[in-house]
């Protein structure tokens, strides 16, 4: 993990403004084709204010359908501080709903299923000028697939 922070990351003085580590992620804005063990498309976007970055999921994984929306960020419960770990939860259309914990560590994403360290994992690179990112997705027991997602247009808002 990327333990670096700065006067706007975790701990400043001023909350209103979206951590660095977050606005790292901006490197995901944009809508992505998807190959390998899932396939379609996934689009970032940031949420006004810049704190949160959304992922909208149109995929479809062992020929079923997943779709659905993400939302990363900081946990920053009303009267308390923010959270360290930059957290997310997926909503898909069945109406299920999954945790994660995301890393980023120079062009390496990791993306924790749950919490931080557990076996089931996406660990992906940047590659390309940040037009693909390749890595796998690995489960307890041996299962996973290897993705990679390749940008189709790009969006970045600053």
């Amino acid at each position: 993990m990327n333990d670096t922070t700065t006067s706007n990351d975790i701990g400043n003085t001023d909350p209103s403004r979206p951590s660095d580590r977050v606005r790292a992620l901006g490197r995901l804005v944009g809508t992505w084709t998807v190959t390998g063990g899932a396939e379609g498309t996934v689009r970032y976007e940031w949420m006004p204010g810049g704190h949160f970055l959304v992922q909208h999921v149109e995929l479809e994984q062992y020929g079923e359908p997943v779709t659905g929306f993400e939302v990363i960020g900081h946990l920053h419960p009303f009267g308390e501080p923010i959270g360290d770990e930059i957290v997310s939860r997926f909503y898909d259309s069945a109406g299920n709903t999954f945790d994660y914990v995301y890393e980023l560590d120079g062009d390496v994403l990791t993306i924790w299923a749950g919490a931080q360290g557990s076996p089931a994992y996406f660990r992906g690179r940047f590659d390309d000028g940040d037009r693909t990112m390749t890595g796998d997705w690995v489960y307890p027991g041996g299962g996973g697939y290897t993705s990679t997602m390749t940008r189709r247009r790009s969006s970045i808002v600053e």
